[in-house]
């Protein structure tokens, strides 16, 4: 009888989160469309809601949206997937090794002590202004946070657990597969949450160094032109593909950890 009111309000909380989000929306929204109609500003410096709702719909008919969205697309998961791998395995080797880390480690601090929007005009100049560069800069900037939590994750397994696969003879790879990768998979997720959504941030900057393609070229194209709701419009695009990327982690992070979930139970 007593966790018939817990569940209530447990209920309660999670319906709240259904018509929070879209109130709060809409107040932005409302706020933004006042701003416009009081300041008397042109369209070049600040666009109603109604105009980028119409550029919208315009750049989704003529095929330039869609075109460009999917181009950026590719780059960031291009760029997640190389940033995750690379960080996923030079992390458990720093994990693994202290000698290693001493040896790596200043070079790792040195790469994120230079901001990526210094670094990124010579990648493009060196690698072409492909989609390679744009998959490169894209990986630099997930690499760090999924390494960091590989490697807080690796070496948060508690001792015994390791002396309890030593006692059952098991492998190095049994050791990883069965104790070492699910331990660390919570910490490791939340690093690539973080690193997914840095993603589109390293992608739109490449573009807009140097493409001819994608949103962050959209984003230039706009600018040139003082188009500034289709500037509105490129990153409310990218918005949604962080806050896309981000609720798919979190929805494999749920499926991934359920065993967690019912242990906490």
């Amino acid at each position: 009888m007593e966790l018939k009111p817990l569940r209530k309000s447990i209920r309660t909380a999670r319906y709240s989160l259904y018509w929070t989000v879209p109130i709060s929306f809409g107040a932005a929204v409302l706020l933004w469309w006042l701003v416009t109609r009081t300041a008397g500003l042109p369209a070049f410096i600040l666009p109603s809601p109604v105009q980028v709702a119409v550029r919208f719909g315009k750049a989704l008919a003529d095929g330039s949206l869609l075109t460009n969205t999917l181009v950026t697309l590719m780059e960031i998961l291009l760029g997640l997937l190389a940033g995750t791998v690379a960080a996923v395995v030079l992390g458990y080797l720093i994990a693994k090794s202290r000698l290693f880390e001493r040896l790596v480690a200043p070079y790792l601090v040195a790469t994120q002590a230079i901001p990526i929007v210094a670094i990124a005009p010579l990648l493009v100049i060196w690698f072409g202004p492909g989609i390679f560069s744009k998959v490169l800069i894209c990986s630099l900037i997930v690499f760090f946070p999924v390494l960091v939590n590989t490697v807080v994750g690796v070496r948060a397994v508690p001792r015994p657990l390791h002396d309890l696969m030593g006692s059952l003879y098991a492998t190095p790879s049994q050791t990883l597969r069965y104790l070492e990768l699910p331990a660390a998979l919570p910490i490791l997720l939340g690093g690539l949450r973080i690193g997914a959504t840095l993603s589109v941030i390293g992608a739109v900057v490449g573009e807009l160094v140097g493409s001819n393609q994608g949103l962050g070229f959209l984003v230039n194209v706009a600018r040139g032109q003082y188009d500034t709701a289709l500037v509105f419009v490129a990153v409310f695009t990218l918005i949604l593909l962080a806050l896309a990327l981000y609720g798919i982690v979190a929805f494999v992070e749920s499926k991934l950890l359920v065993w967690q979930e019912s242990y906490e139970r």
